[in-house]
């Protein structure tokens, strides 16, 4: 039996629909009844609606003990997709909580129930910070401590040295840190990177002149899966296809819906002022914040990451992510 964690999220449906595909038995843990809507959609989107009723649903939730006890039954591999994504500083213990103490206790179920291999869905967040000899970031990139970081990625780099416990304690471990990651555009599902889709779609006026790596979904799945079935242990991998402007990412997306491109350019002036406006808003009308003095700064950063480790050892070929955009970004 193979256990995903957070199936209910982008990567985790992607990763149970290729399982399945391959004939494996999947369990899958899930905290709403509603979430669970999102799955089936992915599956739905794919037409293989007939596979989404093989997966073995259970309530649970990372942070519950007793509940994880009976998802942990008669497992052998473990992919851990579940993480609590947030931007908004007020969500910090939240984060931190989910993302660390539930990984711990993912870690620590499968050193107690001897699970032969857990595969963690990390963050290229939780890379190291480049110093000044060096013009990318990889997995031998040092994470420095006095560099300013999310919480989000605070939490993502705390849940790795987690998982590098459990592996020092005797369980085999891979952990790949995908860039930002595209899926299709499904109109129901607006969180994460779908977010994006539906900004572009109601008329995104501004982008930034930062870039970042980015992954098409089906390539995060098939890699993990590959890795998983491989005699590789104990690593972690860069998942990208490519580093990507942010506004190539909009106009592909805008082109691919035939709406306006973003055509305002906000630097990083003009960044500083909107995440004040922002957090004024969230006081005002007590909602959550969209955009924090973190993401500001991000959202101008130009990171180049290097995905030539993965590429090397499994002569892998990405999905080149600008062409996936302009056939699964359909109205």
């Amino acid at each position: 039996m193979i256990l995903i964690t957070g199936a209910t999220g982008l990567v985790g449906a992607h990763i149970a629909l290729q399982l399945i595909e391959k004939g494996n038995r999947v369990r899958a843990i899930y905290r709403t009844t509603s979430s669970i809507d999102k799955t089936r959609a992915y599956f739905d989107y794919y037409q293989k609606s007939a596979l989404f009723t093989q997966i073995d649903w259970l309530e649970a939730d990372i942070l519950d003990i007793p509940l994880l006890e009976i998802a942990f039954e008669n497992v052998d591999l473990v992919y851990h997709c579940a993480a609590f994504i947030s931007y908004d500083p007020q969500d910090e213990e939240q984060i931190r909580k989910t993302n660390i103490e539930g990984t711990a206790n993912i870690v620590n179920f499968c050193l107690s129930k001897n699970v032969n291999k857990l595969c963690y869905i990390s963050s290229i967040a939780a890379l190291g910070d480049k110093a000044p000899h060096e013009n990318t970031i990889s997995e031998t990139t040092e994470w420095n401590p006095e560099k300013p970081h999310s919480d989000y990625a605070i939490s993502k780099y705390g849940a790795e040295m987690e998982v590098w416990r459990g592996q020092q304690e005797g369980l085999d471990v891979v952990v790949v840190n995908p860039g930002l990651i595209f899926g299709p555009f499904i109109k129901t599902i607006t969180d994460g990177s779908a977010g994006i889709y539906h900004k572009v779609a109601k008329g995104l006026s501004f982008y930034t002149m930062g870039s970042t790596g980015c992954v098409v979904v089906d390539d995060v799945a098939n890699i993990a899966i590959m890795l998983m079935n491989s005699e590789i242990k104990n690593e972690r991998f860069t998942l990208i296809e490519n580093n990507y402007p942010f506004k190539t990412i909009f106009d592909a997306i805008a082109s691919a819906l035939k709406v306006k491109k973003p055509r305002i350019h906000a630097d990083p002036s003009l960044m500083n002022i909107i995440w004040r406006i922002d957090w004024l808003l969230s006081k005002i009308l007590n909602k959550k914040r969209q955009i924090s003095k973190a993401t500001a700064k991000a959202s101008s950063s130009k990171n180049t990451f290097s995905n030539e480790k993965i590429k090397t050892r499994l002569d892998y070929t990405f999905t080149n992510v600008t062409n996936y955009i302009q056939t699964n970004v359909i109205q």
